[in-house]
């Protein structure tokens, strides 16, 4: 058995109200790149299948930014590490195939706290990073002995936004939330000026692209423009914005100082914008924004219209997952669900409907979804429309998961009890457990339930048509179990242990088919059988995949590093693809090739 990977489906940045997040494209401008977490992703504005996602960072990163020669990007985190990596594969095999550099060209911490931005000058051998330290604000650097290029200084709180000038002499400019700029000479970069025209918090600066000129956006909704040879003011815009300008929604003509171009994408808070960067299959004409919400919405400036598309991905963790007519629906850490097409295309449910809280379990059967969260709700996902449907029933406990019996009754486990609600979202029955519930699956002919407990044990229950009634226990596993799944025969069960372990059981004999399906090193997460009921594919927290054959055990297809941080869902897309999703929030689809 062997395999390839097939695509990745990249998830989107996470935004902060009342700060502005970092966007910024490749050269050619097809390729936007940003942050979320410790990943920074590298995303392709035409092919939803075409991602590139690096998590060298240990810590949450705030901004990544190519240089101008395309062969590096460098990304900062929250505690002032800058890392700098190759992406020479942008320009010959986008993304890559191979696994991703362990070790990054090179890294510094010329900060001792958070990084908030960082520009490359057109050599691509100078940095400068800004944020927010104990002893400076700033700092640039070479980037190929980390040695210094000069001091960034001038400014009393942290600084938001850097920029440097592409032609020389090299000019570069800083903002901060002490309301000032600061205009710098270089190289080596010293200290020439303060500009005081904002009375609020200057959240961007950037120079145009030759240079002439920079511009100014602040919390007091006011846009300056000024001389990039001198940092002399020119102009102010007499801007629309009624708040604060994170970042701008407004193409200008700045000679005849006025806009242009307006787009409106929307009310209320989703809809504020909070990061944009010129991108697009012609750079010159195409805008990517992003809004509070987490949409990345691609403007034509030739359009007024609004945005000619919108990217949709998970902001957070993918912690539970659902497939049906090889559509994939990821419900997320903030209870927020995203469904992918076959053609990977992804599309968010409605703003405001569906959990609050974690969606901690989904399950298809009948033609519709089932989804429990942490909101303490069980909801209902009409795959069709994608949009959550209108039955909602509130539950007495927090649930940690569910399993949908055939005809639509929901069982749900708590730590102490398994619910069980019918279709129309009356009880049936509760159980009351005498051990924690931690796993709960099913037969496919819904006769048979297994509950996995946090006492090492698997049970075992017959389910009545109203009820369920203890029938055994399977007492092989010595950690306890997260993972459950029946292979679709009835003839086996899987069970994934805390250890890593997963154990099979012949059902029919009720005894412990093999125990060699131990290549893992951390929890199971997630168990689902292939059609055949002789392949089954795990995930874990170790952030791998692998592929088993029950008829033998020795041989497995090992998908290494399948998902960093963590993988927390895996299902079959169809009969040779694999999908996995977990901590990143990034979705990855795998071809399997089986003897």
């Amino acid at each position: 058995m062997s395999f390839k990977k097939t695509a990745t489906y990249a998830c989107n940045p996470v935004t902060n109200r009342g700060q502005s997040t970092k966007l910024s494209s490749t050269r050619d401008g097809n390729r936007i790149v940003y942050t979320n977490g410790k990943t920074v992703i590298i995303r392709d504005l035409d092919n939803p299948t075409l991602a590139y996602s690096y998590a060298g960072h240990v810590q949450p990163v705030n901004v990544a930014r190519i240089s101008p020669s395309g062969y590096y990007c460098a990304s900062a985190d929250i505690t002032g590490n800058v890392r700098i990596w190759d992406t020479s594969f942008l320009k010959t095999n986008f993304p890559p195939n191979d696994a991703q550099p362990s070790l990054p060209k090179a890294e510094y911490r010329p900060m001792s706290g958070k990084a908030v931005d960082l520009a490359w000058d057109s050599e691509s051998k100078r940095i400068i990073t800004v944020g927010e330290s104990r002893d400076k604000f700033g700092a640039a650097f070479m980037m190929d002995t980390g040695s210094s290029a000069g001091e960034i200084m001038g400014h009393s709180k942290v600084i938001n936004a850097v920029s440097i000038r592409s032609q020389r002499p090299f000019k570069a400019v800083t903002s901060s939330d002490d309301t000032t700029i600061v205009f710098y000479s270089g190289v080596p970069f010293k200290y020439e000026k303060t500009i005081q025209t904002h009375n609020k918090f200057v959240q961007e600066v950037q120079f145009s692209p030759n240079g002439d000129l920079f511009a100014s956006v602040g919390s007091d909704a006011k846009a300056f423009i000024y001389d990039g040879k001198t940092g002399d003011t020119k102009q102010e815009l007499p801007t629309p914005h009624k708040g604060s300008i994170a970042s701008r929604l407004y193409i200008w003509d700045v000679e005849a100082s006025k806009a242009v171009t307006t787009w409106t994408v929307g009310t209320g808070v989703p809809n504020q914008q909070v990061g944009n960067t010129w991108a697009g299959s012609s750079s010159d004409t195409g805008i990517v924004s992003l809004s509070m919400g987490g949409d990345l919405n691609v403007f034509d400036r030739r359009s007024g219209d609004g945005p000619v598309k919108s990217l949709f991905g998970p902001q957070r963790s993918i912690t539970a997952a659902a497939v049906s007519s090889g559509t994939f629906f990821a419900g997320s850490y903030d209870g927020r669900i995203t469904a992918y097409d076959e053609q990977g295309n992804a599309s968010r449910f409605p703003e405001g409907a569906g959990h609050t809280g974690q969606v901690t379990g989904m399950r298809l059967e009948g033609g519709t979804i089932h989804s429990v969260g942490f909101d303490d709700k069980l909801r209902e996902v009409d795959p069709t429309s994608k949009s959550f449907t209108d039955k909602t029933v509130s539950l007495d406990a927090q649930p940690r998961n569910l399993w949908v019996l055939p005809g639509g009754t929901s069982l749900v486990i708590s730590e102490s009890a398994v619910k069980a609600i019918d279709s129309s979202g009356k009880d049936l029955s509760k159980l009351s457990l005498k051990y924690k519930a931690a796993s709960i699956s099913g037969s496919s002919d819904g006769k048979t339930v297994a509950v996995g407990g946090e006492d090492n044990v698997v049970y075992l229950y017959d389910w009545t048509g109203s009820e369920l009634k203890e029938r055994g226990k399977l007492e092989n596993s010595r950690a306890v179990v997260g993972a459950l799944a029946f292979s679709p025969d009835g003839a086996f069960l899987a069970a994934g242990n805390n250890t890593g372990k997963i154990l099979v059981f012949d059902l029919k004999a009720q005894k412990l088919q093999t125990d060699r399906w131990g290549a893992h090193t951390a929890r199971i997460t997630s168990l689902v059988w292939h059609e055949d009921s002789k392949h089954c594919v795990s995930g874990s927290l170790d952030t791998n995949v692998y592929v088993w054959d029950v008829t033998a055990p020795a041989k497995r297809v090992p998908i290494k590093e399948a998902g960093p941080g963590g993988v927390s869902v895996v299902a079959w897309l169809g009969l040779k693809t694999v999908a996995s999703a977990g901590a990143d929030g990034c979705v990855r689809t795998w071809e399997v090739t089986f003897p």
